[in-house]
């Protein structure tokens, strides 16, 4: 992973009793009720939540995707509130459902994207190249999106969030769906690119994801931080606390903080 700089430094990603509240014809929902979040330079930072905790709403915040009601947020030392156009040209967004034109080669996507970011036709296919190459899908750079598998599609999503080079990539469960050969594949993707310097904001619905992949963590229930902290730290602190003989997994971390209780056979969803 990318060397994570000192908390000296200008944060990737900053926000300070970060408020959303709902009005409603009957009240007034909370939403997010004070979220406080530093993510440093390099960091590949999880954010985790159990349905309706607020996590979703935090990263729409912090992608200018929806309004602040409270508080500050900040990408890359750019207000988001105050200059969204300057915040957006810092970060790169990878929403769950990849949004590609499938009549497009993955080539084409790429090089409209540059053009998108006023880059020259030139520089937008060098750029365009750069990045088949970092995603490997250099050998189906020129077939239509539609005959992509769902791994290559994930992966030419990313590439898509890279075109202008951001600070920061925001990815909204980057291998829901996929099979485990595809999602080693993202896994890989992704190291790669924080290696390269970017960091990465990811939500996850998969604990052992955000465990192999995140420096750090935090998990969100009720519109609150609940935990946060390194994996390792996380399930230190739960072992000592409950006096557990053996080592808990990000699983056990994650219940405990929620309050949730393990279904059998269940998948570990903490996506919004």
């Amino acid at each position: 992973m990318a060397k994570v700089q000192s908390s000296g430094a200008t944060a990737a990603v900053q926000a300070e009793g970060l408020v959303k509240h709902y009005a409603t014809k009957k009240e007034v929902i909370e939403a997010v009720r004070g979220v406080d979040l530093r993510v440093e330079t390099g960091e590949v930072f999880g954010f985790l939540g159990p349905n309706g905790a607020g996590k979703s709403t935090t990263v729409r915040m912090l992608t200018t995707l929806l309004s602040i009601t409270s508080g500050s947020a900040f990408v890359a030392g750019v207000d988001v509130a105050r200059d969204p156009d300057e915040a957006r040209r810092r970060m790169g967004v990878a929403l769950q459902e990849a949004g590609l034109d499938a009549r497009q080669t993955g080539r084409e996507l790429l090089v409209l994207q540059g053009r998108l970011f006023d880059m020259s036709p030139s520089d937008a296919s060098a750029r365009a190249d750069e990045l088949l190459a970092l995603v490997e899908l250099e050998e189906a750079a020129d077939r239509r999106i539609k005959g992509y598998s769902g791994g290559m599609k994930r992966r030419l999503d990313l590439a898509s969030a890279l075109v202008h080079e951001p600070d920061v990539l925001f990815l909204d469960e980057p291998t829901t769906g996929l099979d485990p050969a595809s999602r080693l594949t993202v896994w890989d993707e992704l190291r790669r690119i924080n290696t390269r310097g970017t960091t990465i904001f990811l939500t996850t619905q998969y604990l052992e994801e955000a465990d192999q992949l995140c420096d750090r963590i935090a998990i969100i229930d009720g519109g609150l931080i609940v935990r946060e902290g390194t994996p390792a730290q996380l399930k230190a602190e739960l072992r000592e606390r409950r006096g557990l003989a053996t080592d808990p997994t990000l699983d056990d971390v994650f219940l405990d903080a929620t309050g949730r209780t393990r279904v059998a056979g269940d998948v570990q969803e903490v996506s919004r």
